[in-house]
C-alpha cells in the first residue's frame, strides 16, 4: 500500500514539474521571439461604437500579437524592435469598398487632365495644352496612344464636353482619348475616330451612344458602352516595359493613400494583369476583384475566384452594371434632368445598360444559384427600381443568408429603396465624394431638394443598413482620407453643404473604411480592426481624424502604409 501511494506521489510530482517546465518554456519562446512596437501616438483600434485607444501593438511575423499597455508589452516582448510613432496615429490598413485598380496606372501615367484642385484642367484651352506637353514619343509609345483621365465638363468653364475638334489641335497624327472623370465617357479625336472605325454608319451598341453633329456625324464623344470596352483596349501598354511602368506607377499610388486592400470593381481583360502581377510576387496589397458578368463563365470557374488570397489576389464575386453616371446625365431615372445633356431631347431620364428585366433576372439568378457575391452599380432611381424588382424573386428562391450582396454607389437612392434594400440584406455602399466635386452640379441638374440627398449616409445607418463608402477610383483621386473628411463636411466646391442631415462622424467615416469593408469583402476576421490575431495592416497618419476640425481631415497626409508588418510606403520628408 505504501509502495501505491509512494507510486502515486511520484508521477504527480513529475506531472507538476512537466507542466510547470512546459510553461515556462512557452513564455521563454514568447519573449525570445522578436517583433515590431508601435508606441508613443494615437493609436485607434476600430473596434467597438466608440474609439478606442491604446498605448502600444506589437506586431510578429506579419501579424498584431498584442495590444495594451507598453510596460505590458515589454514584459511579454522584451526584444522587440521600437517603432517610435511620435506623435502621430497609427490605425488598420484602409480598405476601399469600391474602385478599379487596375486603372489606377492610367491615372498616374497619363496626362494629368483632372479638374483643381486635384490637377489644372479648368478649361478646355487649358485641358489641350496639358495634353500638348504629355505628347511625347516616350509617352506615346506606352499605349500608342495620347490619353488622359479625369476631365469634367461640369466644372470646365466652358460647360461641355471637348469633342474632336478641340483634341485635333493637339495631334491630327495620332490617335487621342481622354477619360471623363466619371470613367463613362470618353472623348477621342479624328485620328481616334477612323482607328476605331466609328463613322456616320456606325449604329449606338445597346447601352451606348455616339453623340453627333451635322446630321449623322460622330464629334468625337463616346457615352457608356460605346466608350468602355474601347478605354478597356486603348489604355493597354503596348509592351512589356511600358507593362510593369504600368503596374508599379498605380501600386504606388495606391500604397502612398494608405491602402492595404484595394477594389478591382468591374473585371475584364484585367483580370490577366492582376493574375500576372500577383504570379510575379508583385503585389504589395491585397487586391480582391470583381468580375463584369459578361466575364463570368470565362474567370469565375478558375482558383481566383475564392475567399483566400493567392500572392494577394482573388475573386470575390460578380460585378453588374444596371446604368452609368449621375454627373454625366446618363444613370437612370424615374424624373427627367432639369438639364438634358448635348443632343437629348426635354423629359430625358437617362437610360438602362440592360433594358430587359429578363436579362438582369437571369443574372441575378446564376449569381444566386453560384453563391457568388453580386455587387451591383445603379445611380439612378429607375436601375434601382430594376434591381430591386429583379433581385427580390431570386432572393425568395434561393434565400439570402449571408449572401453580402452590395450596392454601388446609389447616388439618386429613395428612402422607399432603402427600406427595400434592408428588407433584401443589401450593404449600401455609398459615394459622398459627389458632394464635394459634384455636389452645385447636382443641385442643378435634378434640383436643389434632390441634390440635398445625395449619398444619403445618415439615412441609411438610420434605418438599421450596413455601409460603406468608397473612391470608385480613378474616377477621383484614390484618397481615402479626403474621402473621410468630405463624408463628414459635404461641402460642395462652392463651400455649400449638401445635405447636413447626412454628414457621419469622423469615427463613423474610419469605420466605413476600415472594419465595415473589411466586412463588406468577408474579411472583418482578418483586418479592419488592430486586434490579436489579425493582420499587421496598419497606415500612420500625421494626425489623428477624430481630434483636428472638420475642414482639416481631408488635408491629413499619409506617412507610411505598412502591410503584413512589412512596411511598403513612406512618405519622402
Amino acid at each position: 500500500m505504501k509502495f501505491k501511494l509512494f507510486a502515486c506521489f511520484m508521477v504527480l510530482l513529475l506531472m507538476f514539474f512537466s507542466c510547470k517546465k512546459d510553461k515556462k518554456t512557452i513564455n521563454s519562446e514568447k519573449k525570445l521571439t522578436s517583433g515590431t512596437i508601435y508606441f508613443n501616438g494615437d493609436i485607434i483600434t476600430m473596434e467597438g461604437s466608440q474609439a478606442t485607444y491604446v498605448e502600444s501593438v506589437v506586431e510578429q511575423n506579419g501579424k498584431i500579437v498584442y495590444t495594451g499597455t507598453k510596460e505590458q508589452a515589454l514584459n511579454d516582448f522584451p526584444e522587440v524592435i521600437f517603432f517610435d510613432l511620435k506623435g502621430s496615429t497609427l490605425l488598420p490598413g484602409l480598405i476601399d469598398a469600391h474602385a478599379h485598380f487596375a486603372s489606377f496606372s492610367a491615372q498616374a501615367i497619363g496626362a494629368k487632365i483632372l479638374p483643381p484642385p486635384d490637377a489644372g484642367a479648368k478649361d478646355i484651352p487649358t485641358l489641350i495644352n496639358i495634353l500638348k506637353t504629355w505628347n511625347t514619343p516616350e509617352n506615346r509609345a506606352l499605349t500608342g496612344w495620347i490619353f488622359g483621365m479625369g476631365f469634367d465638363d461640369s466644372v470646365l468653364e466652358e460647360k461641355r464636353f471637348p469633342t474632336k475638334h478641340d483634341l485635333d489641335q493637339v495631334s491630327t497624327e495620332f490617335p487621342i482619348m481622354i477619360i471623363h472623370i466619371s470613367g463613362h465617357f470618353a472623348v477621342v479625336n479624328s485620328k481616334g475616330l477612323e482607328l476605331l472605325n466609328i463613322t456616320s454608319e456606325t449604329e449606338n451598341p445597346e447601352g451606348g451612344i455616339i453623340r453627333r453633329e451635322n446630321g449623322n456625324e460622330p464629334n468625337g464623344v463616346l457615352e457608356e458602352l460605346a466608350a468602355i470596352p474601347y478605354m478597356l483596349k486603348i489604355l493597354n501598354p503596348a509592351t512589356k516595359e511600358a507593362a510593369d511602368l504600368f503596374f508599379e506607377a498605380g501600386q504606388e499610388m495606391a500604397l502612398s493613400y494608405g491602402y492595404t486592400t484595394a477594389q478591382e470593381g468591374r473585371a475584364m481583360e484585367n483580370h490577366e494583369m492582376l493574375v500576372s502581377a500577383s504570379e510575379a510576387g508583385k503585389l504589395k496589397l491585397d487586391v480582391v476583384s470583381y468580375v463584369d458578368y459578361l466575364f463570368v463563365d470565362k474567370y469565375m470557374s478558375s482558383k481566383w475566384n475564392s475567399k483566400i488570397y493567392d500572392n494577394h489576389y482573388r475573386i470575390g464575386g460578380m460585378k453588374l452594371t444596371l446604368d452609368g453616371s449621375p454627373q454625366g446625365r446618363t444613370a437612370w431615372r424615374t424624373q427627367p434632368y432639369l438639364i438634358p445633356p448635348d443632343g437629348a431631347k426635354e423629359g430625358y431620364l437617362g437610360y438602362p445598360a440592360i433594358p430587359k428585366d429578363s436579362m438582369v433576372l437571369a443574372i441575378y439568378e446564376k449569381g444566386f444559384k453560384n453563391n457568388w457575391q453580386i455587387q451591383t452599380h445603379a445611380n439612378g432611381d429607375a436601375a434601382m427600381d430594376q434591381m430591386i424588382r429583379t433581385m427580390k424573386p431570386v432572393v425568395d428562391k434561393y434565400g439570402n443568408d449571408d449572401r453580402r450582396n452590395v450596392l454601388i454607389h446609389g447616388q439618386y437612392v429613395r428612402e422607399d429603396q432603402l427600406d427595400a434594400f434592408k428588407e433584401l440584406d443589401i450593404i449600401t455602399s455609398l459615394f459622398p465624394l459627389h458632394t464635394f466635386y459634384w455636389g452645385d452640379w447636382h443641385k442643378e441638374i435634378i434640383g436643389d431638394s434632390l441634390g440635398n440627398k445625395i449619398s444619403p449616409t445618415r439615412t441609411a445607418l438610420n434605418k438599421g443598413l450596413k455601409i460603406t463608402i468608397h473612391t470608385d477610383a480613378p474616377v477621383a483621386l484614390p484618397n481615402l482620407i479626403r474621402m473621410i473628411g468630405i463624408s463628414v463636411e459635404r461641402k460642395s466646391r462652392s463651400g455649400q453643404v449638401i445635405g447636413a442631415d447626412e454628414k457621419l462622424t469622423p469615427y463613423e467615416a474610419l469605420k466605413a473604411i476600415t472594419i465595415w469593408s473589411a466586412y463588406q469583402h468577408f474579411e472583418e476576421g482578418t483586418k479592419g480592426t488592430l486586434e490579436e490575431g489579425k493582420l499587421a495592416d496598419m497606415v500612420i497618419l500625421d494626425k489623428n481624424p477624430l481630434k483636428v476640425s472638420e475642414e482639416e481631415i481631408k488635408e491629413i497626409i499619409v506617412l507610411e502604409t505598412i502591410k503584413e508588418g512589412v512596411s511598403v510606403y513612406k512618405k519622402s520628408i
